[in-house]
């Protein structure tokens, strides 16, 4: 049995969930999102849980079992809370700053780069070298803060370039010079 997938999901209060031919959605503060599990999972709406239980117990079905109930457990999460990831900026004269609902950055180019968020995804920059990605959908806040972190990625001689906030880049030494 999957320790995972047999947890029951809790739905907190201010968050009302719908079950429809396997399509688990969720309205709440955040917005509004929604999840399609695969019909070798069963859901069950049971008062203010949500069981997910699994209607074969072949491989692919407990391979899934896990899977299914982390991501209605993110639905519901992200519509109560939210997700934010943070990045920040290292390197002389590498920046970022709004322009309306995108984002400019300024990263050692020739040229600017300017991202356009989704619908959804929020980008908010404080200090020119602090960028904060929020929203309620996980995968879109990951992806969205990946695509910003992968125009310029930490380098490994000086650290320049955009890193998620507390993430450790290892360093190398350099050139060893002549004697």
């Amino acid at each position: 049995m999957s320790r995972i997938g047999k947890l029951p999901v809790e739905i907190p209060q201010g968050v009302e969930v719908k079950v429809e031919n396997n399509v688990v959605t969720a309205k709440g503060p955040k917005g509004e999102e929604s999840v399609t599990i695969r019909p070798e999972i069963e859901v069950k709406l049971d008062g203010n849980h949500i069981v997910l239980t699994r209607v074969h117990d072949d491989r692919k079905s407990r391979s899934l079992h896990g899977l299914s109930r982390t991501l209605v457990q993110n639905v519901i999460t992200g519509v109560k809370d939210g997700f934010e990831k943070k990045l920040e900026i290292q390197g002389v004269g590498y920046r970022a700053q709004m322009q309306g609902t995108s984002i400019n950055l300024q990263l050692g180019y020739s040229h600017p780069i300017v991202i356009e968020p989704p619908k959804g995804i929020t980008i908010a920059v404080e200090a020119n070298t602090k960028i904060t990605v929020s929203g309620s959908n996980k995968q879109m806040v990951g992806d969205i803060a990946a695509l910003i972190r992968s125009k310029r990625p930490p380098e490994v001689y000086k650290g320049k370039g955009v890193r998620y906030e507390g993430e450790y880049v290892r360093r190398k030494a350099g050139k060893a010079g002549k004697k």
